[in-house]
């Protein structure tokens, strides 16, 4: 009898998340829940599922250049619509300066992948241009509708039996995602906002997908396994970067017209394989395993309650089949070179001598020329703060897996800051120098000391440069 009760206890303790998952030597392989056992205390959650289902998408870039992020989102829309969700559960954030772009080679039409349809025709302009900013986001998934500035209005009104879905696409750095408007979404902020929402009983359970480089550092260490219900993918780890696709010259490659990646890796591979697949069906977890073998690039990664990857995706996505065929795999580009692509593109294909060839140029000399400044900047810092020994070393630590970037997130967004103050804007390159931010915070320097040697490593730079 004893032994029949502590397996009991076992079962409940997995379930309930208490004991949700284990990793194994390699750090992504996970032992989970039977599903029998999750289906048993989910009952509700097999054929009808109870409560309403809501979705926060959001692109975090502006540029044609990042034409990919509002076409992964504007695709990620057409999805949820076709597999039954109602438009005012969905809310849209994106710049939209791409369909109408002089640029864009078919005006009023966003495609996603070579001979794709049109994705932007009826999407929702919740939040658009200057209204894509840290506080909307937060306060959308908050429902903290008194609190919104600009845009539609449209928050996440949910109830305790709700299921919500959120997708994010753009550039991310270590403990941070960017935003149009050069700002940042810190993951010790947006952990504390799915922990403020987790605490007004306003959700049953919460799926979140970031399409970043290095975006496993947003849960990693920060977002509980136990007591939240929340379960996130991200497509890459705490240290690596995410990949485009769909680009000039790939396989397959954009259409000919196109100057511009059309797509990110992990994000078509979840939302092709959400349409190659019956949502009544198929899991969450068959879905991660699925984009891990197309996303061969970076390591599609896995944080929070396990045990939830076992729920449908029509729990979230909606009950209808919107079933295409799977594209097969395809090569992928750095996100961080993305741009380039498109700048390069611009300048090869513009007419010998012509003004557009000299924009271009010009264009491709500025972008080269940022990099060079804060790949200079950042490492003289490192060298007058550590001394040119150690320097090198101290910038590019990498903490364990499990453990948070920084011990102090006060003191990162405060060197971030200082750096931005006496250097200019990081921009989407720069980004991936937060790390080396957090790392000057871990070693003890003090702001004053950061301020002297960013003063010092790029004197005659303004803060707009």
């Amino acid at each position: 009898m004893t032994t029949l009760v502590a397996g009991v206890l076992l079962l409940l303790l997995s379930v309930t998340g208490i004991v949700t998952a284990q990793r194994d030597a390699t750090g992504d392989v996970l032992r989970l829940v039977s599903p029998e056992a999750y289906k048993f205390f989910h009952q509700s959650d097999d054929g009808r599922v109870g409560g309403s289902r809501w979705a926060v998408l959001i692109a975090g870039s502006r540029g044609y250049e990042n034409y990919r992020h509002q076409a992964d989102v504007c695709h990620a829309y057409q999805l949820l619509r076709k597999c039954g969700l109602k438009d005012e559960n969905i809310v849209v954030f994106m710049y939209d300066d791409i369909a109408y772009n002089e640029n864009n080679p078919r005006p009023g039409i966003i495609i996603n992948s070579p001979n794709g349809s049109d994705v932007y025709h009826g999407v929702p302009k919740d939040y658009t241009g200057d209204d894509v900013t840290v506080n909307n986001f937060f306060n959308v998934i908050l429902g903290n509708k008194a609190a919104i500035t600009g845009g539609s209005g449209k928050v996440v009104n949910s109830g305790p039996n709700d299921h919500i879905f959120i997708f994010y696409s753009d550039h991310g750095a270590s403990g941070v995602l960017g935003m149009p408007d050069d700002s940042y979404i810190y993951a010790n902020d947006l952990n504390w906002v799915l922990r403020k929402k987790h605490a007004s009983g306003t959700y049953k359970s919460l799926v979140f997908y970031i399409e970043a480089c290095e975006s496993g550092s947003i849960f990693d260490g920060l977002l509980d396994p136990k007591g939240l219900n929340i379960y996130a993918t991200t497509a890459s780890n705490a240290t690596e970067s995410s990949w485009a696709t769909y680009c000039p010259g790939g396989q397959p490659s954009a259409p000919p017209e196109y100057d511009t990646c059309l797509g990110d890796l992990y994000s078509v591979a979840w939302i092709e394989d959400s349409e190659a697949h019956d949502p009544r069906t198929e899991t969450l977890q068959q879905q991660y395993q699925n984009v891990k073998k197309r996303a061969t690039t970076s390591h599609v990664m896995q944080y929070g309650d396990i045990v939830l990857s076992l729920d449908h995706l029509s729990v979230y996505f909606g009950e209808n089949t919107a079933k295409y065929n799977l594209q097969p795999p395809t090569t992928a580009i750095n996100q961080r070179d993305a741009d380039l692509v498109h700048f390069w593109e611009k300048y090869r294909k513009a007419p010998e001598g012509s003004a557009k060839k000299a924009e271009a140029q010009k264009q491709l000399v500025e972008i080269m020329s940022h990099r060079m400044h804060i790949d200079t900047s950042v490492k003289l810092i490192g060298n007058l703060l550590f001394g040119t020994e150690i320097g090198p070393d101290v910038l590019n630590v990498v903490r364990p897996a499990g453990q948070p970037l920084v011990d102090d997130w006060k003191c990162l967004k405060e060197m971030v800051k200082t750096f931005e103050t006496h250097c200019g804007k990081l921009a989407q390159y720069g980004m991936k120098y937060i790390r080396s931010f957090a790392n000057i915070c871990n070693a003890g320097i003090q702001i004053e000391h950061m301020a002297e040697a960013s003063a010092q490593a790029c004197v005659g730079i303004h803060a707009d440069h």
